[in-house]
């Protein structure tokens, strides 16, 4: 996978003008344009398309500077076909007008070429279990809410704080499947969503039919296949968290899984003030 992303580097560098074709690109290297956004985005803490369009920028404003091309010229050079959509790419990077750019040769902010290093850590054993799961149905009550990558997301707090204990009651009735419980799961988000996108969040239980769901309730489709379920234990919510980063970081370049597309699994064994246990259930498939 490390050597997968720097191909992927190079190509965005050695064309600026076109939106290369990700997933012929991912099925040349074995994986699947899902699994590699997803893992773009998890190493390098943004998704492949600001990478590019960050790029793209930064080499749009150094040729600014040289003064020896048209606005229009450089826009196109760098795959926007009109000097409006390149202006307002170029201000939402750098926080300035193309034109004061080259009258002033500034303010700048660049984005550095990526390259991605393996580095040895892995020091601390992550507790997986590979699970197979028929078609599940997942029933609820959802909500589509904005994506934070840290701390606590207080929308999805104002969600479960509106769900009371009759209707977590009534959920356990509902369960008839595995994982059994109450389960929090984030769905409909694409694999490389900047942060502030909506995702759907389900608060609810997983079921083996969807006829035995009731009409009031939420519905969540989960294909059959494959699970990577990891155990986390510790502060609530920085060990979750850290081992969500973990899997892209250690255990996914390590192991010969690669994501698939499908919601996310949460389910709390334990959870105090401070403190959780809790698994993660995502969803995988045999690499090539």
């Amino acid at each position: 996978m490390i050597r997968t992303l720097n191909a992927l580097v190079g190509v965005v560098e050695n064309d600026m003008a076109e939106e290369p074709d990700w997933a012929s690109f991912a099925r040349r290297h074995a994986t699947t344009e899902y699994h590699l956004r997803r893992m773009f985005s998890a190493l390098a803490g943004m998704p492949l398309s600001e990478y590019v369009r960050r790029r793209r920028m930064t080499l749009a404003a150094a040729e600014l500077t040289q003064k020896d091309s048209t606005l229009l010229d450089v826009a196109i050079r760098h795959g926007y076909g009109s000097a409006e959509a390149f202006n307002r790419a170029f201000r939402s990077v750098h926080g300035a007008h193309p034109t004061l750019v080259r009258e002033k040769g500034g303010p700048l902010r660049t984005q550095p070429m990526l390259r991605f290093r393996l580095s040895v850590e892995g020091d601390s054993p992550m507790n997986v279990t590979i699970a197979t799961k028929p078609r599940l149905v997942l029933a609820g009550h959802a909500a589509q809410v904005p994506l934070i990558h840290e701390g606590i997301n207080p929308h999805i707090q104002r969600h479960v704080d509106r769900i009371t204990d009759e209707d977590n009651q009534r959920l356990q009735t509902v369960n008839d499947a595995e994982p059994t419980g109450i389960l929090s799961a984030t769905s409909d988000l694409e694999p490389d969503a900047p942060e502030g996108s909506l995702l759907t969040y389900l608060h609810g239980v997983a079921v083996s039919d969807e006829d035995h769901v009731p009409d009031d309730l939420d519905t969540l489709t989960v294909e059959a296949g494959h699970w990577a379920v990891f155990t986390s234990e510790g502060p609530h919510p920085e060990a979750l968290q850290q081992m969500w980063a973990a899997t892209a970081t250690e255990w996914f370049p390590s192991n010969p899984w690669r994501l698939r597309p499908g919601p996310t699994l949460l389910r709390f064994l334990s959870l105090s003030d401070t403190t959780a246990t809790c698994e993660l259930w995502m969803p995988v498939e045999e690499d090539e």
